[in-house]
């Protein structure tokens, strides 16, 4: 705390700890699914009829505590609104950005409620995973905005990189988009429901990893071509090299762990690090376009 109220290095603590209860109900939630948790609680916002909180199963006690995380993660998120409102001088943008943050999660929890009602349909669960990218994404900005503030910078985008860097780094976030979204179509079909009995997408997983697979090609593709350019220009390498090789990083981690546990028969341990794994190469997509 300053004098005045809270400091800004202060507030980027608290800014991080929301970032890391967001990821971290990400992975929880997939653990809910793939370990068949998913219907653990088959009422809501209570566990079942009888009992608000039931822990006396298995798979009740997994959904039940990754129900119970997500108060965790609620008093994360109110904790970087109100303590955005300490700042002095106040920046309006970083509270309206905390502001998205809550909303997302009551967003999620009512989610959350219509995968449990409706059975787990997949759609739903498809909904409930690509309304957590956004709140990760809400939380990577927010972030990034409170450490600009720190450095006293007002800039949003760098003029001195090209017109086609420019292009290629958006092409490289929206190929990672669709990526994403059609990777939820492949967990909608594949064979980890969340329940024996849940419904599946009535498709079939060879094309829909196909499609998901040419997306990843795309996004790997447009980072390498984004390489060639940059080691062509020192100056823009010197402003986008570290998190270019970052995002390589991540990329090929991911697109080898794809391959390696679509061909070894979807096992759960590999499935969980390939959730986990979609979440890094997100963040270091976004963080290489704030840059």
């Amino acid at each position: 705390m300053t004098r005045l109220g809270l400091s800004l290095k202060s507030y980027l603590r608290v800014t991080q700890a929301a970032f890391v209860a967001l990821y971290v109900i990400i992975v929880s939630g997939s653990l809910v699914r793939l370990t068949g948790s998913g219907l653990g609680c088959v009422d809501w916002p209570a566990c079942n009829s009888s009992k608000f909180v039931d822990v006396s199963s298995t798979h009740a006690a997994i959904e039940q505590l990754n129900r119970l995380f997500t108060g965790v993660v609620t008093l994360a998120v109110m904790a970087a609104v109100g303590m955005s409102l300490l700042l002095k001088p106040r920046i309006r943008n970083l509270t309206v950005l905390s502001w998205g943050l809550v909303a997302g999660v009551l967003a999620q929890i009512v989610i959350g409620g219509v995968v449990v009602l409706t059975g787990l349909n997949p759609y739903s669960n498809m909904l409930h995973f690509l309304v957590s990218i956004v709140l990760i994404t809400n939380a990577v900005v927010l972030n990034h905005r409170v450490r600009m503030a720190i450095d006293g910078s007002s800039k949003r985008g760098l003029d001195g990189l090209g017109t086609a860097t420019h292009r290629l780094r958006w092409l490289l976030i929206f190929s990672c988009a669709i990526a994403i979204v059609l990777g939820t179509v492949v967990t909608g079909a594949g064979p980890h429901a969340g329940d024996e009995n849940a419904v599946r997408l009535g498709i079939d997983i060879g094309w829909a990893v196909r499609f998901h697979s040419a997306a990843v090609w795309v996004c790997l593709l447009s980072a390498l071509w984004l390489a060639y350019r940059l080691k062509s220009d020192p100056r823009e390498w010197q402003i986008l090299g570290q998190s270019l090789q970052v995002f390589l990083f991540w990329c090929i981690f991911q697109g080898a762990l794809g391959y390696l546990q679509y061909f070894s028969g979807v096992p759960v341990p590999l499935v969980a690090l390939h959730v986990a794994g979609s979440v890094a190469v997100w963040i270091s997509a976004l963080r290489l376009k704030l840059v």
